[in-house]
This record gives structure tokens, sequence and C-alpha cells, in this order.
């Protein structure tokens, strides 16, 4: 059996926000010896993604710099969290920029990065600035999703509630679930 790894993919605009200390609080819950990759996905910021389906025979050249590192990372783990606050129903921008990504770097020759995601596990977790947990079903449903087309495993989504720097450690249910979600 492989060893698990988990990468961990921050795209809050605020660092130490909500979404990344509920996310740390989940890894805590992780075996002892767990390997984990922390990366930023707005600092370095990614370029925006183009389209080059249509241009020429349809590939595209090897990524570089901070898209090297992530599709680096990305191949090499387990498991990926998406660790992205809900901004206006959905994932922050640097985390559906990175997504973005992933349908170009399908198209890099020799990567067969599809082929290669199957079977690993795509998370989530996110913090809501509201007690209706129900608005995050843009964002869970399109994560589940993309976990399906790309024939990963679905691991869930960790939700929890805090506007403020720190409020989602108030929130009960995210604490509790957070213990176990990774189980």
């Amino acid at each position: 059996m492989t060893a698990r790894s988990f990468l961990f993919l921050l795209g809050s605009s605020r660092p130490d926000g909500n979404t990344e200390e509920l996310a740390r609080l989940a890894a805590e819950q992780l075996p002892t010896g767990t390997a984990q990759r922390w990366l930023n996905l707005s600092r370095p910021a990614l370029p925006d993604f183009e389209d080059l389906r249509h241009e020429g025979d349809g590939s595209y050249p090897a990524p570089t710099g901070h898209a090297a590192t992530l599709l680096e990372a990305t191949l090499g783990a387990t498991d990926l969290v998406l660790a992205s606050p809900l901004y206006w129903y959905a994932m922050s921008t640097s985390t559906k920029r990175y997504l973005d990504h992933w349908s170009g770097w399908m198209r890099v020759p020799g990567v067969d990065f599809r082929e290669r995601m199957a079977g690993r596990t795509l998370w989530g977790v996110t913090s809501l600035a509201t007690a209706d947990r129900s608005v995050a079903e843009p964002a869970t449903g399109t994560l589940r999703t993309i976990a399906s087309y790309m024939r990963m495993e679905w691991g869930g989504m960790l939700l929890g509630i805090g506007n403020r720097p720190g409020d989602v450690l108030n929130d009960p249910a995210a604490t509790a679930h957070a213990k176990h979600f990774f189980g």
C-alpha cells in the first residue's frame, strides 16, 4: 500500500484566515508521519489560463515557474486538499485559476495528467460567512464533478462558519467534523 501524501492548496486572499485554520485543524488529526505539503495558490499567483486547444496540434508547453511547482506537487500527492474560502458562492479566483491550468496540463505531451490523477482523492475545505451551509453547494458540486471527471475519489467538503479571522474555531460542528474529516 502506498503511503498517503497530502497536498494542501491554500486559495485565500488572506493569510491565516478561517479556511486555512480549519484545514490545519483537520491536518493535525492525520496519523503521525503522514506527508504534508502546503502551497499558497496566490503567492506567487499563477498567470491567467490561456486556452490553446485549437491552436496548432492542441498540445501545451510544459509549465514553468510556480505552475511547474504546482504540477509536480499535484502529481506527487495521493490526496489533494483545496482550501478555498467561499467567495460569491464559489471558490476563490486563485483556486479556480489553478483548476483551469489542469486543462492545459492534460495536454502537455508526456505528462498524462488525467491518467495519473485517477484514483487520487480530492478534498475541499471552505469557510463561509453565513450559517446557511447550503450556499456552499455550488462549490461542493464543482469539486465533486471535477473529481468524477478526473476519475478521482471525492473525499468530501469540510465546511466552517466564520467571518472575522478566528471565528471558524468557534463553530462546534466544523471543529468536530475536522477531527474526523480525513479519517
